[in-house]
């Protein structure tokens, strides 16, 4: 829960400038064990003490971009904080040996940037629009 007593021993615990950071983007102070960092630069956190944090919110992530949205988390840390895995996969020996062959390496949603995908189509058009045909005044058109 928050309290003045757990905003002050969090600003103890990280510095002034990473609470003032942390109640800018995720709007609450909070400290915890470093877990690991994936291969976009996002960090992640896990705080057991349940004194300080609600159950269910005692993992969270720290996003590299100021511009962040949940498909920046990848796959194996994404089943970490919702707790569908018990190990980080800093920590996970299943996921530390072994890497299908078949994986693609993971990119996040573009979806509403620049780099989203976007339809197209290469086959010509069934219906064609009505272009009208102009005749000059005084030209007499045979009906």
């Amino acid at each position: 829960m928050v309290s003045l007593a757990r905003t002050i021993r969090s600003l103890r615990r990280v510095g002034l400038r990473e609470w003032w950071r942390q109640l800018q983007y995720i709007g609450d102070a909070k400290s915890g064990r470093f877990v690991g960092m994936d291969q976009f630069g996002n960090r992640y956190y896990e705080n057991r003490n349940g004194e300080e944090e609600v159950p269910g919110r005692h993992r969270w992530v720290d996003y590299a971009q100021h511009d962040f949205n949940a498909t920046q988390v990848p796959p194996e840390w994404h089943s970490w904080i919702s707790h569908i895995r018990k190990e980080p996969p800093t920590q996970d020996p299943i996921l530390q040996g072994y890497e299908p062959p078949w994986k693609s390496p993971y990119v996040e949603n573009l979806t509403g940037t620049r780099g989203a995908f976007r339809t197209y189509n290469t086959a010509a058009p069934k219906i064609q629009p009505w272009e009208p045909k102009v005749a000059s005044r005084g030209e007499q058109t045979s009906q």
